[in-house]
């Protein structure tokens, strides 16, 4: 565990977080795209996956600039997100009940990514490190994006569908 001293310090943490978060992402989201029944869920996980692998591309970027490398540092808040979507996929429910479950965990990595994005680029801005708020500003509206696309699907097609069968049993 290195010493956080300074904000710089606190800022290559916080990027070297979001490093491996990344990467761990990079690995459950093909697993979370195979799990979802629906076409447009299953093809927003492709899409974030494509993102994903960008967003790693970027952090890359800002890590090199900054002299530093992004091994080392193990992001366990995510650990424990993904963890909690692998037990999502195994779950034994309907198709549409496992969609709008695989949204939920989804958007729990998204609102914790947009926070963590929105302090490293303040930490940035406060630097002065401006290519690097340029994309870690880009990242984080991605991030927006992809939750507010999930919110969409849910609330359009997903969820409806998955109250279906909550209606049908009464």
């Amino acid at each position: 565990m290195s010493e956080l001293a300074t904000l710089q310090d606190l800022f290559v943490d916080q990027i070297k977080d979001l490093y491996s978060a990344e990467n761990q992402l990079v690995k459950a989201l093909p697993k979370m795209a195979a799990s979802a029944s629906n076409a447009q869920l299953k093809k927003s996980f492709e899409t974030h996956l494509s993102q994903t692998q960008e967003h790693v591309s970027r952090l890359t970027t800002i890590l090199d600039t900054l002299g530093e490398k992004g091994d080392g540092k193990v992001c366990k808040a995510m650990q424990g997100l993904v963890a909690e979507g692998a037990e999502t996929i195994s779950e034994k429910a309907t198709s549409a009940v496992k969609d709008a479950a695989l949204i939920a965990a989804a958007q729990r990595v998204e609102h914790y990514e947009i926070s963590g994005y929105g302090t490293a680029r303040t930490f940035a801005q406060q630097l002065g490190h401006n290519d690097a708020v340029s994309l870690l500003e880009t990242t984080l509206e991605e991030e927006k994006q992809t939750d507010q696309l999930l919110t969409t699907l849910a609330e359009s097609v997903i969820n409806p569908k998955a109250e279906q069968g909550h209606k049908t049993r009464k």
